[in-house]
């Protein structure tokens, strides 16, 4: 592993070359299949309790929409500058409509995204209220969401899209949700492209050879069937960390493993024999890790189309989540944030 004092000698090193690659964001051309999501909040005044039954009335103050699951992953991408198409499913219905509009309202090419008349878009609607003295606070979520896998002929009219444009893009991304749309014609397609950067909740095996894979500490646990300790804890966990990285190698057959670790920042493998832990940027101002997976893999991959090293993408991905994770909800960066936090954490060191 590399020391805390060498990465922040390392780091320094690397200080033009990271602010070249973040100008270089805006030149990547980017497809991304994944599980579309549409995330909905629904916020009101609660005014009293119902007398039809012992639930809250709530007075609705306002709606807000925004892209999730895959879809939030597209839409870190988008703000980040990158030329991004979008391969996926949508219900036919009013959320499909609304994830529609937000895409190209960013200027996100909607072409790969296909309707799917016997099953909704996935939505998740969160229903909060408050009192007049009080903050917001969630009562429940509604999901819509069918266990129902699309149609052959979806996923042959997917993958033949998918395979369209595997010469016109530098990277494709798997955003895998669980939802269904990653099937095993649409992956092969993927697949078909050098740069490929999976990002999966489970079944990291479906996805053989892919370039990158960035699973979190809980799904690196659930690929390799252990326990993950955490390095900052005992010295034993350092060795737990690197025979994960090297099952997690075999398992994927993978150029690269980069193990996203909250708190105790990132650990990369490569099937070269490398080793790098990058340590958190942000330990102090961390209020919503909701997204930020999404968020490390778009920087991360415009990094790897922008021309960096592994560990100098690996960095960027690190450095954006530690932006949108100071924040609320499913947010998003831009390169122009990054670079201002990239100077103040050069600054401190």
């Amino acid at each position: 592993m590399v020391s805390a004092t060498t990465f922040a000698e390392k780091l320094q090193a690397s200080a033009d070359r990271l602010f070249e690659l973040l100008d270089r964001f805006h030149q990547g051309h980017v497809l991304v299949v994944g599980d579309l999501e549409l995330d909905e909040f629904l916020t009101g005044q609660v005014e009293r309790i119902s007398r039809e039954a012992p639930v809250l009335i709530i007075r609705h103050d306002r709606t807000q929409q925004v892209p999730g699951g895959g879809a939030n992953a597209v839409f870190n991408f988008a703000r980040l500058g990158a030329q991004i198409k979008v391969a996926g499913l949508v219900g036919k219905d009013e959320q499909g409509r609304a994830l529609r509009n937000i895409f190209q309202a960013e200027g996100i090419d909607v072409e790969g995204i296909l309707e799917d008349s016997d099953r909704p878009t996935v939505t998740k609607t969160r229903i909060s209220g408050h009192s007049r003295q009080s903050v917001t606070q969630q009562i429940v979520r509604i999901d819509r969401k069918s266990d129902q896998l699309p149609s052959p002929v979806l996923q042959g009219q997917l993958a033949d899209y998918i395979r369209q444009q595997v010469k016109s893009v530098d990277a494709i991304v798997c955003s895998d949700y669980g939802d269904g749309t990653l099937t095993q014609p649409v992956i092969a397609a993927a697949l078909a492209h050098p740069l490929t950067i999976v990002d999966s909740q489970k079944h990291l095996k479906n996805y053989p050879g892919a370039t990158i894979f960035t699973p979190n500490l809980p799904e690196a646990e659930l690929a390799v069937g252990y326990p993950l300790g955490n390095l900052s804890e005992a010295a034993d966990n350092e060795a737990i960390i690197r025979q994960a990285g090297s099952d997690l190698l075999k398992i994927t057959q993978a150029q690269q493993i980069l193990i996203t670790r909250g708190s105790d920042g990132m650990s990369l493998f490569g099937h070269d024999g490398s080793e790098y832990h990058i340590p958190p940027f942000n330990r102090t101002d961390v209020f919503d890790v909701t997204g930020a997976g999404d968020t490390v893999v778009a920087a991360l991959t415009l990094g790897l189309t922008a021309g960096a090293s592994p560990w100098e993408a690996a960095v960027l991905g690190n450095l954006a989540a530690s932006i949108v994770v100071r924040q609320f909800g499913t947010t998003t960066t831009t390169p122009v944030e990054m670079k201002a936090a990239l100077q103040d954490l050069l600054n401190e060191l």
